[in-house]
């Protein structure tokens, strides 16, 4: 007897579940698709990792524009040989804003510095310095060597970093053909369609950035910093009494703000941009989030079940 006055609801049962899409219900592939979501994204991470971790054993002895480059890029790199070379009385700019000698070039001035100095010589201007064959292919050296000692990203690493993203792409599809099935179907996909859009724009977003530096790169920088702290602004640092090294690493950890510390004059009629600091282009990725909805719905209704879900959808 008892037996029998079941049967009714295991046939409704059986008939809810038929109804599903792919016979699972909503909540359920809606915690599905977060947890494989979750696992591309701590995959991604575990590449990029992978990619970005450079050497252990420290770091080796860096030029000023070496660290600028690593720090900053091209444009700190130039100016901080503008720097060097201001300190040390070779360079000077005219009210016209073009850059000019001023003395001889400084014993043990590094390639960049041999450039920037021919470029004053043919009175460019700072911001014309990238176009100069000279310049260029001295900042492309200090680049390359970086690159060998694993302290910045190379391009490929960093093409490589940024298609990591598409670890989430067959989580998207997934999630897209749930999404038409379930229409097709007549079931509530609304929250699915909110969690595939954040999913997509975490992987958009990640697809365009990647880290500039390796680990043993920022590693690098934030020792020199430490080791070099005297020279920040914000120590009010008395140039007249540096070199013209302790000058230029001064541009290159704490960034062109410190030109105008050394020689506002010059930094105003050098055109030098006092926003160029360090960090460049480090990637801080675009973290994935649900939406909060998870698996309930308002007004206290399940999202399995029958129809809708508080008026809203579900995960079809």
């Amino acid at each position: 007897m008892g037996s029998t006055a079941l049967r009714p609801r295991e046939h409704a049962m059986t008939l809810a579940a038929s109804g599903d899409t792919w016979g699972i219900s909503g909540p359920t592939f809606l915690g599905i698709y977060v947890a494989l979501a979750i696992v591309a994204i701590v995959a991604t991470a575990l590449v990029r990792s992978m990619l970005s971790r450079g050497p252990e054993d420290g770091w080796p002895n860096l030029t000023p524009e070496q660290v600028a480059f690593l720090n900053g890029g091209a444009t700190l790199a130039r100016y901080t040989s503008l720097g060097g070379l201001r300190r040390g009385g070779a360079i000077g700019a005219n009210p016209d804003r073009t850059l000019v000698p001023t003395g001889p070039l400084p014993v043990g001035s590094t390639p960049l510095d041999t450039a920037v100095y021919n470029a004053a010589g043919k009175r460019l201007r700072t911001r014309d310095l990238s176009r100069d064959t000279w310049v260029s292919s001295a900042l492309d050296d200090i680049r390359t060597g970086l690159e060998r000692a694993g302290l910045l990203m190379s391009r490929e690493r960093r093409r490589l970093s940024r298609l990591a993203a598409l670890l989430l792409l067959p989580v998207v599809v997934l999630g897209g053909a749930r999404i038409s099935d379930g229409l097709a179907n007549d079931r509530p996909v609304g929250f699915l369609i909110l969690l595939v859009i954040v999913t997509v724009v975490w992987m958009l977003v990640s697809l365009t950035r990647a880290a500039y530096r390796t680990k043993a790169g920022t590693r690098a920088i934030t020792g020199l910093r430490k080791q070099h702290g005297y020279l920040a602004p914000g120590e009010a640092p008395s140039y007249a009494t540096y070199g013209a090294g302790a000058t230029a690493m001064g541009v290159a950890l704490f960034g062109a703000s410190t030109l105008f510390l050394l020689d506002p004059a010059f930094a105003a009629d050098a055109e030098i941009n006092r926003q160029v600091s360090g960090g460049s282009s480090s990637d801080g990725g675009a973290g994935y989030s649900d939406s909060g909805s998870g698996g309930s719905c308002s007004g206290g209704s399940s999202c399995g079940g029958g129809g809708g879900c508080g008026g809203g959808g579900c995960g079809g």
